[in-house]
C-alpha cells in the first residue's frame, strides 16, 4: 500500500528537540572532559581495541588501523599513543650514537645509551678532541721529535678523566682505544708526515682525529625531560631516507669527515623501543617507490633490524653493499589506512598484514541516541575552545547534527566524519563575522552558501530544462513516458536530475529492448535491472508464455552512458503504461530499483534525487501535482532540505513511498493494479487486464501474420512447374 510521507518523516528535525543550553560555553563547565574523550566517546570499541593493541609488547604485534578519512582516526590514535607512553611500561629511553670502527676501518659501530648519555659523551669527546689539537704541538721538541713520554701521560690522564666522566661499560671500548691510536698515528708522522709538513702545525690532522667524534643519531633528552617511557614518532613524509636514515653525499667540507659522521637516523631509529605511526597511502603512493618501501617495512618487522644505507647509489651497491651493518630495533608500527587502501596492498602484498595482527576498527556513524547527541555537543564546545571560535547556541547544534544525519544519509544514525564538521563549523562562523554567538540560522546560511558554489554543473542542466532543449514535462499525463531521477557527482558537487524515460511496444518476439544497452551505453549493473524486469514482466502474465512482445525502452538525450539499477521501476511503469495505454502523471518523478517478485529496492543518493526535481519543479512552476516516488525502505534516509519539507506541508510537493511496483503504476495512472488469479490471468476493470488484453491481441496477430505467411508460401510452392 502507498504512503504519502507527511513533513516529519522526511526529516530529522523533529527528533533534534532544542538543546537544553544557551550556548556550548555552558558545556565546558558542565564536564571535565578533553576533545580526544568526546572523541573516544564516540569510538568506544576502537579505544578499547586501540588500547589493547598498544599494550601488548610482544615483537610483531603491530597494530593496524582502519577507518574514513576525517573520522578522526590519526588524532585519537596519536593522542592514545602518547597515552600509552606516559603510562605504560618503561622502556629505558635510549640515544643512539655511532662511532668509528676502529677494527674495521670506514665502518661504524651503533651503540645504544641511556637517554641523555649520548649527548653528554658527544659534548665530553668533542672537548677532547679541541683540547688534544691544542697539546700535540706541545709534543714535539726543536728538531720536530715526538716526546711520546710526555704524549702518553698527557692521553693517560685525558682518558682517565674520561672514564670518570662517563662510567659505562659500553664506552671502554672507545677510550681503550684512544691512547694506542693517537700514539700510532704520532708514530707514523713521525717517519712519514713530518717529512712533508713543516712545523708543528702538520702533527694536528683534523681527518684523523674525526674518527674520535660521536654522531649523535638519536637524542631522547626532550622525552626525558617530559617524563615520556617509550618514544612516539609519527612520520608524515615517508621515504626510505626519512624512515630508514641515509649515508649523506660527500660533498663540499663533508667529503672529509669519516663515513660515519654523515650517517643519518630516520623515524624507526627515532621510534626504537616506542611507537611509529604510518599512513599506508602516504607509502603506497610514493611514486616509484611505493611497493619497495613497502618490502623494506616488511623485512624491518620480520627481522627486527634496519640498515643504514647510501640511497643515492643503492642501485649501483647492489647485494652486500652497505658497510655499516644492520642495527637492531623494536618498533611498534601503527598503520591508518582506509578500508579501499587495505584491500588494495592486500591483494599486492598478501603476507604483509600478518605483522599486524591487532585491527583497529573506527566507526563512520553512530546511533543517534541522546548520548551521543550529547558528546558531539561537547566535542562541538571544546573544539571552539581550542580554536578560538564563537560558540554556537543550542538550536545551531541541532542544525550541525542534522548536516551529520544528512552526511549518513540515515533518520536513525549520523555520521561521526569530524572533518566535515569542522569544515561547516568554520563556515558558519565565517557568515556570522562578528557575532559573539553563532546561531542556527548561521549555520542555515552556510548551507545554502556551500548548496549555491556546488551548484554550477546543476544550474547548467537546469537552465536546459527550462529551455525547453532538454524535454522534460512536470504538468499533465503521457502515455509511455516517465521521468526518472539520475544522481549525478562531480568532485565535491552531488545533485540529482531528471531524465525523460520513454518505451513503445508492438507485437514481435524480442521481449524488451533497452536501446542504451543495444549502443553499448549501459553498464552491467544497468542492464541486469533489465534483465529483471523482462523477467518479472514474463512471470506476471505466464499464462501468455511465451510472449508476443517487442519493447523499445531509452533515457532519451543521456549520452553520457547509464549505470545503476535505480530507473529499474521508471522503466517498468514506462513500458506498462505504453502497453496498456494509460497515461503516466508527469508531474511524479520515480526513483527505485525492482527485484524479480517486484518488490521495490532502495537506491543511494535519495536526498540529492529529491531535492534536484523539486528545484525543477520549481523553476517550471509548482502546481501541487509534483512529487517523487522513492522506495519505502528509503524512507529513513530521508534528510530533506527545509525548503521541500515546507512545499510539502503547503500541499504543493509530495512524496510517495511503495513497496511493490503495482503500488506506483497503480499511482501514476490513477487506475488499480489488479491481483493475479491462480491460474496466472487478471481480472476486472484493471491494469494488469489492459495489458493482458494487449498481449493476447499481440498474440493474436502474430498467429495471424504466421498462418497468412504459411499460406503465401504454399501457393507459392504450388505455383511453380513441375
Amino acid at each position: 500500500m502507498i504512503q504519502v510521507l507527511k513533513p516529519d518523516e522526511m526529516t530529522v528535525s523533529y527528533k533534534l528537540s532544542p538543546m537544553s543550553f544557551e550556548s556550548t560555553e555552558e558545556l565546558l563547565d558542565a564536564a571535565d572532559m578533553s576533545l580526544t574523550d568526546y572523541g573516544w566517546k564516540l569510538q568506544p570499541e576502537a579505544q578499547k581495541t586501540l588500547m589493547m593493541g598498544l599494550s601488548i609488547q610482544q615483537a610483531g604485534c603491530n597494530v593496524l588501523v582502519q577507518g574514513t578519512p576525517g573520522s578522526g582516526r590519526a588524532a585519537l590514535t596519536m593522542a592514545a599513543m602518547k597515552a600509552a607512553a606516559m603510562t605504560g611500561i618503561d622502556t629505558s629511553l635510549t640515544d643512539l650514537v655511532a662511532l668509528y670502527d676502529f677494527s674495521q676501518q670506514s665502518c661504524a659501530n651503533y651503540i645504544k645509551l641511556p637517554a641523555g648519555l649520548g649527548a653528554q659523551l658527544r659534548t665530553v669527546m668533542d672537548a677532547f678532541i679541541k683540547a688534544l689539537m691544542a697539546e700535540m704541538p706541545q709534543w714535539l721538541d726543536s728538531s720536530g721529535q715526538v716526546d711520546f713520554s710526555r704524549a702518553e701521560t698527557w692521553l693517560e690522564e685525558r682518558v682517565d678523566g674520561l672514564r670518570a666522566q662517563l662510567s659505562s661499560a659500553k664506552l671502554s671500548p672507545l677510550f681503550n682505544v684512544i691512547k694506542p691510536e693517537v700514539l700510532a698515528y704520532l708514530q707514523a708522522w713521525q717517519q712519514i708526515g713530518s717529512e712533508t709538513e713543516s712545523g708543528s702545525d702538520g702533527v694536528v690532522n683534523e681527518s684523523f682525529l674525526s674518527r674520535f667524534r660521536v654522531n649523535l643519531l638519536v637524542d631522547q633528552r626532550a622525552n626525558l625531560t617530559a617524563g615520556v617511557k617509550q618514544p612516539v614518532v609519527e612520520e608524515r613524509d615517508p621515504g626510505f631516507a626519512a624512515l630508514f636514515g641515509m649515508l649523506e653525499t660527500a660533498v663540499g667540507e663533508a667529503a672529509q669527515w669519516p663515513e660515519f659522521l654523515r650517517l643519518r637516523a630516520g623515524s624507526v631509529h627515532q621510534a626504537d623501543g616506542g611507537m611509529l605511526l604510518l599512513h599506508l597511502r602516504d607509502l603506497m603512493q610514493d611514486e616509484g617507490n611505493g611497493g619497495a618501501l613497502l618490502e623494506k617495512l616488511y623485512r624491518l618487522m620480520r627481522n627486527r633490524e634496519v640498515q643504514i644505507e647510501d640511497w643515492a647509489n643503492h642501485a649501483q651497491q647492489g647485494a652486500g653493499g652497505n658497510r655499516h651493518g644492520a642495527l637492531p630495533v623494536h618498533v611498534k608500527v601503527v598503520m591508518i589506512a582506509s578500508r579501499e587502501d587495505y584491500y588494495d596492498c592486500l591483494e599486492a602484498q598478501p603476507d604483509f598484514f600478518d605483522f599486524f595482527p591487532v585491527k583497529v576498527e573506527f566507526e563512520d556513524r553512530v546511533p543517534a541516541t541522546l548520548d551521543n547527541y550529547a558528546w558531539m555537543a561537547g566535542y562541538i564546545a571544546q573544539r571552539c575552545q581550542q580554536q578560538t571560535l564563537p560558540h554556537f547556541s543550542g538550536a545551531a547544534v541541532n542544525v550541525l547534527l542534522q548536516f551529520m544525519h544528512r552526511l549518513e544519509e540515515d533518520q536513525s544514525r549520523f555520521s561521526i566524519r569530524l572533518a566535515h564538521l569542522d569544515q561547516l563549523m568554520h563556515e558558519s562562523v565565517a557568515v556570522a563575522a562578528d557575532a559573539r554567538l553563532v546561531t542556527d540560522a548561521h549555520v542555515k546560511q552556510a548551507l545554502s552558501a556551500r548548496l549555491l558554489r556546488q551548484q554550477f554543473f546543476e544550474t547548467q542542466i537546469r537552465d536546459s530544462i527550462i529551455d525547453n532543449e532538454l524535454l522534460i514535462q512536470v504538468h499533465g499525463d503521457v502515455v509511455g513516458q516517465v521521468n526518472g531521477l539520475t544522481h549525478i557527482e562531480l568532485g565535491d558537487a552531488s545533485f540529482g536530475s531528471p531524465i525523460r524515460i520513454t518505451a513503445r511496444c508492438y507485437p514481435g518476439r524480442s521481449g524488451v529492448i533497452n536501446i542504451d544497452r543495444e549502443v553499448e551505453m549501459s553498464g552491467p549493473s544497468h542492464d541486469k535491472g533489465i534483465y529483471i524486469l523482462q523477467n518479472w514482466l514474463s512471470a506476471s502474465f505466464w499464462a501468455l508464455a511465451p510472449l508476443s512482445l517487442n519493447a523499445s525502452l531509452v533515457f532519451e538525450q543521456e549520452y553520457n552512458g547509464v549505470e545503476g539499477d535505480s530507473a529499474s521501476c521508471a522503466e517498468l511503469f514506462a513500458l506498462l503504461s505504453a502497453l496498456t495505454g494509460l497515461p503516466i502523471k508527469q508531474g511524479m518523478a520515480v526513483t527505485g530499483a525492482l527485484n524479480q517478485f517486484g518488490e521495490v529496492m532502495p537506491i543511494g543518493g535519495v536526498n540529492e534525487k529529491i531535492e534536484g526535481y523539486f528545484r525543477v519543479c520549481q523553476a517550471l512552476g509548482l502546481n501541487g501535482e509534483q512529487g517523487v516516488i522513492i522506495p519505502k525502505r528509503n524512507q529513513r534516509h530521508l534528510v530533506l532540505d527545509d525548503s521541500v519539507v515546507t512545499a510539502v506541508n503547503n500541499g504543493m510537493f509530495k512524496i510517495i513511498a511503495i513497496d511493490h511496483v503495482l503500488e506506483g503504476i497503480a499511482h501514476l495512472t490513477g487506475h488499480a493494479a489488479g491481483t493475479q488469479e491462480a491460474d496466472g490471468t487478471y481480472t476486472g476493470d484493471t491494469l494488469m487486464v489492459r495489458a493482458q488484453t494487449v498481449l493476447d491481441s499481440y498474440r493474436q496477430t502474430l498467429e495471424r501474420n504466421q498462418a497468412r505467411m504459411a499460406y503465401i508460401q504454399q501457393q507459392t510452392e504450388s505455383s511453380k512447374p513441375l
